[in-house]
């Protein structure tokens, strides 16, 4: 079991909101999470500052007894070449893939990371009930919720997203990572496609909740693409709500102002 250093607590909302490092022994450099079991995956560019400071999530937590557990996006000083060369791809930009690309391949286990190494070293370590998880995540984090959820049937009670990344094999940002990190082989890429997975799911009925604003301009800009999601959602018989709220962007204060609703989405079949 890797080993956790606490590296800051603070008294919050009634329990404490820390942040721990831990050495990945996937990863083979440091990463961090927060821990205030609810899964969120933050964006692009992101660390797990963002939404420890931005969301506002705390006092929905401590009311519904949650503890909220969010990763860091990439790994961080891992000193492979490229890795900072851009926004949108290597660190902070990850897209929750597991990389079968050189030099990617080394630096974006994230998904491997938040489904096995992470849940299993918050389980050793903190009062959770496994058997009662769920997934959230804004942009690049909304489509890996989407995406953990839809690969791996029954493991999350519920799933929510605000502004996700819905189809990225017909966008410029997914075709930019998938690109890199998977190759030129686009068949590939459909197994980190929500809008792909949804077509073939076949496990428990997945709950899912997405918001969006309607002022985004990444959604103007096509990177986001929801309606092919909801298509197939609704072909599937998959029950999805899809909230598009009118003068919201693609920022913090969007999801600051709906992260209540997302927490009780989640409370309700987490705590049923």
């Amino acid at each position: 079991m890797a080993s956790m250093k606490e590296v800051s607590s603070n008294k919050c909302a009634g329990g404490f909101q820390k942040v721990f490092e831990h050495e990945s022994t996937e990863l083979k450099c440091k990463m961090k999470f927060k821990c205030p079991v609810l899964y969120w995956l933050s964006g692009l560019t992101c660390t797990e500052q963002n939404f420890i400071t931005k969301a506002g999530s705390q006092l929905g937590a401590a009311e519904h007894g949650l503890i909220i557990v969010a990763p860091d996006t990439s790994p961080r000083g891992c000193n492979i070449e490229g890795e900072d060369e851009g926004w949108d791809f290597g660190t902070g930009a990850g897209f929750y893939v597991d990389a079968t690309e050189e030099p990617g391949r080394t630096t974006t286990a994230c998904t491997r990371t938040s489904l096995d190494e992470l849940p299993t070293l918050i389980n050793a370590n903190f009062p959770t009930d496994p058997e009662r998880v769920s997934i959230s995540g804004h942009s690049m984090g909304g489509h890996g919720a989407l995406i953990c959820a839809l690969k791996n049937p029954g493991k999350y009670k519920s799933v929510s997203a605000f502004a996700p990344i819905c189809n990225p094999v017909q966008c410029p940002w997914g075709q930019k990572a998938f690109s890199g990190y998977l190759g030129s082989d686009r068949s590939t890429w459909e197994a980190y496609d929500a809008t792909v997975l949804a077509g073939s799911y076949s496990g428990p009925q997945l709950d899912i909740l997405i918001d969006q604003g309607r002022d985004d301009q990444f959604l103007s800009a096509s990177q986001l693409l929801p309606d092919n999601l909801i298509a197939v959602c609704s072909e599937k018989k998959i029950p999805v709500v899809f909230r598009l709220q009118p003068g919201y962007d693609h920022s913090y204060f969007f999801i600051y102002s709906f992260i209540n609703d997302h927490i009780k989405h989640h409370a309700k079949f987490l705590n049923a």
